[in-house]
């Protein structure tokens, strides 16, 4: 049986309530799980380090380093909200326009995230720290599949914003596979988002059980 729901039953649940308007670059609090638009939760924590809605305290000094774009909930948004997209880009390229800049290129999703992932990937090389000033996660890495060897060393520890696409690059490379794209990497036996963060992995899948993180890896599923 269809059921046809009313777009204004589910607004509160696509907007954002800082602006009240419908969620554009969706950004997701990793402690608490709210969403706003990004532009509004990022100048709200220039003054504040708690959640607009629940008021749960982020980050003492940095949270700014616990919230992420959240691509599922947006894409939601766009496919509920008639040309929400559309004209968001047409607002998009008018201001810039405006503003005599050239705008950002258009490439396809998967290009654009190959590239940040490769920035960031170089940004972390060049950085002394290396992150160890972050929060530190334990995490286990088991193999999950007959086709794929086990680590050598499969306890490591990282930095709490390290994500999921940043441990397929490393389980390929220790593992001497020609690219990363073809492994799955799981919780609770739920295949986790590449965007995900350790942190985000830990609050939603992990948050009552003792460290380290159990992940396991296998070749991705075709579907």
């Amino acid at each position: 049986m269809e059921r046809r729901i009313k777009l204004v039953d589910v607004n509160p649940q696509i907007t954002c309530s800082i602006c009240h308007g419908y969620l554009i670059d969706a950004t997701t609090i990793t402690e608490c799980l709210h969403t706003f638009c990004k532009s509004c939760i990022v100048k709200f924590l220039e003054d504040h380090n708690t959640c607009p809605t629940c008021h749960i305290v982020i980050h003492q000094s940095h949270p700014l380093h616990y919230i992420g774009h959240d691509r599922t909930m947006q894409d939601i948004v766009y496919k509920l909200v008639p040309r929400l997209q559309e004209d968001e880009e047409n607002r998009e390229r008018e201001f810039y326009e405006c503003q005599g800049m050239q705008p950002p290129t258009q490439g396809s999703d998967s290009e654009n995230e190959d590239s940040k992932e490769d920035a960031s990937t170089s940004k972390t090389e060049d950085d002394n720290d290396y992150h160890r000033s972050d929060e530190q996660v334990n995490v286990c890495l088991e193999c999950n599949s007959f086709n794929l060897r086990s680590l050598k060393r499969k306890y490591i520890r990282c930095s709490s914003q390290a994500t999921v696409t940043h441990l397929k690059k490393f389980i390929a490379k220790k593992l001497n596979l020609l690219t990363h794209h073809d492994l799955d990497i799981l919780c609770n036996e739920e295949i986790l988002g590449k965007d995900h963060t350790l942190k985000f992995v830990v609050v939603t899948r992990w948050r009552f059980r003792e460290s380290p993180l159990m992940l396991h890896y296998r070749p991705k599923v075709e579907l």
